[in-house]
């Protein structure tokens, strides 16, 4: 395919798609048309030029969308069948704990002697008929005789209709994958109603959030418990007729309970991964997944984990990544676990190749000499057009430049030593010198769209590490829609020298490199059963050649070129998210003002 001069590219259309301005998706609004329409438009509009492959793909798309029209209906069905067994059951099973409990507080079990800390003759009695009992068993047997009962009085759960297949798109760099699923997720709209589409970094760093969040209820508990207050966690406990011993039984069988519900983490954490954070709906039926990859053991584990989950509780997954999903794990980090997560996808999704070889953000026009924001090398000459830009900008945006501190997650924070309503400017070595990561990149990318970078140098595999913050950064940068200005040691092109200087064998990820928290959501999580973190000797191997990076880097390498073209510069004010907010902002005021009578 070739992009027609003047006309928009695959990669660059896909812009037009991105939803930065996070909102829930309305089911009563109307929806778009499909995939295939938006392409073969662009084609009637003599923007693209038809391409086999690509309406290959947008019909393969387009078939699905049909399919989901029919399966959101089923499960909003099943939602609702769901949420009336669920409030049934819960009911039922507070009916049954309160006759347990009942039955006991009139004198079946605890009969006070003269020790207040004895059971009595009857509980002595009947402690020797049953014999010693292993700790944590008696609440097992008596969750599962409890559930058992249950089953009978309400029922099964509903059955879960059968998802449709989602789709899984790999291809080379700038072939134009997110696009065609960016086409695919506008067209949901109205249609699906529980529906995300996340990058990578984004769904990895929610994905600890809600470990966090489990970790941090749990500890909550622990500490009422210790501090005597074991009823705070169960206020519907704490008025009920009884006396403290059966109250305390009554904590203990609702504590095994929320134990046996989040027994393994990544199954809890899956529940909660798709949950509308505006509506605090259920799960989504869809998730679109923007760059799917498995960078080290956290991502292998938890990638396997939570998609397994959805995908086995009925959600659709249209991802898209770089390489074929036998190929994601060539280091063959936890390859049971792996395994186990290739034979769900490939269940539940069909893989298509978008067969291209051409990056085409290559082919994009620049024809605007005037709008320079990559500058090299770093000369004198250079240096004052870049602190020209700054100070262009800073004078545009009528405030004066200020240092400021900027929240990231987990109560950590970064330091922006020149900001100005809404530009930043900083140095290479402090954003890619230093453990930092994903968590404030994002930061960086959605508080400030337009960022100044000095002194990149020359990549090369001896700095390793840098270098793979860097491609992070930009993805960021990118994702959000920046305006990037750069002072650079060489041309785009020639910014990664590959592995001729040497390797840096660093096995921790780039994206999660926190002091506090990163360190021990890794160790717990990978710590599960006999879980290692020794990568195979060919994923040595592989590691060692630099070959993902060099696979990542000609990534940043085309959104690097990408983001020097009017086209993308253009988009920034329409799609960064400070500006998404501010537009949805006025839209709505105009709406309420459209809407308001008329004053007397």
């Amino acid at each position: 395919m070739k992009i027609i001069k003047g006309a928009l590219s695959l990669s660059s259309y896909s812009i037009l798609f991105r939803r930065f301005c996070h909102g829930s998706p309305s089911s009563s609004s109307s929806p778009g048309p499909g995939p295939l329409e938006q392409y073969k438009r662009l084609v009637r509009q003599g923007k693209l030029q038809h391409d086999m492959h690509q309406e290959r793909v947008a019909i393969e798309l387009d078939d699905l969308l049909g399919r989901l029209r029919k399966y959101e209906i089923d499960m909003e069905d099943y939602h609702t069948k769901m949420s009336t067994w669920e409030e049934s059951r819960e009911n039922e099973r507070r009916r049954l704990l309160l006759e347990e409990a009942t039955s006991k507080h009139k004198g079946g079990l605890w009969i006070k002697g003269k020790d207040r800390n004895e059971n009595g003759f009857l509980g002595n009695w009947m402690s020797r008929k049953r014999g010693p009992v292993e700790p944590g068993v008696g609440k097992m047997v008596s969750y599962l005789n409890r559930e058992k009962k249950l089953d009978g009085l309400v029922g099964q759960r509903p059955h879960l209709p059968v998802a449709p297949k989602g789709i899984y798109l790999y291809g080379n760099v700038g072939c134009g994958k997110t696009m065609l699923m960016d086409m695919f997720y506008n067209a949901t709209g109205g249609i699906v109603q529980h529906r995300r589409r996340f990058h990578f970094h984004e769904a990895m760093l929610e994905i600890h959030e809600h470990m966090h969040g489990v970790w941090k209820k749990e500890r909550e508990t622990k500490d009422q418990t210790s501090s005597g207050n074991a009823v705070g966690g169960f206020r519907w406990i704490a008025n009920l007729p009884f006396d403290a011993k059966v109250k305390e039984w009554l904590i203990g069988e609702e504590k095994y309970k929320q134990e046996v519900q989040r027994k393994h983490i990544l199954s809890a954490v899956a529940d909660k991964f798709l949950i509308d954070r505006v509506s605090h709906t259920c799960g989504a039926n869809l998730l679109c997944f923007d760059e799917i990859q498995t960078v080290d053991v956290f991502a292998v584990v938890a990638l396997s984990g939570i998609l397994s989950r959805l995908l086995s509780t009925g959600t659709v997954l249209v991802a898209t990544s770089n390489r074929a999903p036998e190929e994601l794990n060539q280091d063959g980090m936890q390859r049971e676990i792996f395994l186990d997560f290739l034979a769900k996808l490939e269940d539940n999704c069909k893989t298509v190749h978008v067969s291209s070889d051409t990056d085409y953000r290559r082919l994009m026009p620049i024809d605007k000499v005037d709008q320079v924001h990559y500058f090299w090398p770093p000369n004198s000459t250079n240096r004052a057009k870049f602190e020209l830009a700054w100070q262009e900008v800073c004078s545009k945006a009528g405030a004066d430049v200020i240092s400021t501190i900027l929240p990231v997650m987990f109560g950590r924070s970064l330091e922006v030593a020149e900001s100005c309503n809404g530009a930043a400017k900083f140095d290479f070595e402090y954003l890619c010198g230093r453990p930092v990561g994903a968590a404030d990149y994002i930061a960086i990318a959605r508080n400030y769209h337009t960022v100044f970078i000095s002194q990149v140098p020359v990549m090369s595999m001896k700095i390793r590490d840098k270098a793979r913050r860097f491609i992070t950064l930009i993805d960021e940068l990118y994702n959000h829609h920046c305006r990037v200005f750069c002072l650079a040691s060489s041309s785009i092109d020639e910014l990664f020298q590959g592995t001729e200087e040497g390797t840096l064998f660093d096995m921790e990820s780039f994206q999660f490199e926190t002091d506090i928290e990163g360190g021990k959501l890794r160790r717990d999580v990978t710590a599960v059963g006999t879980m290692g973190t020794r990568p195979t000797t060919t994923g040595l191997e592989f590691i060692m050649s630099g070959q993902e990076e060099l696979f990542a880097f000609r990534r940043a390498i085309s959104r690097l070129i990408e983001m020097q073209t009017p086209l993308y510069l253009q988009g920034v004010k329409t799609m960064h998210p400070s500006f998404c907010q501010k537009n949805s902002q006025l839209a709505s005021h105009t709406s309420d003002l459209s809407h308001s009578p008329p004053s007397i």
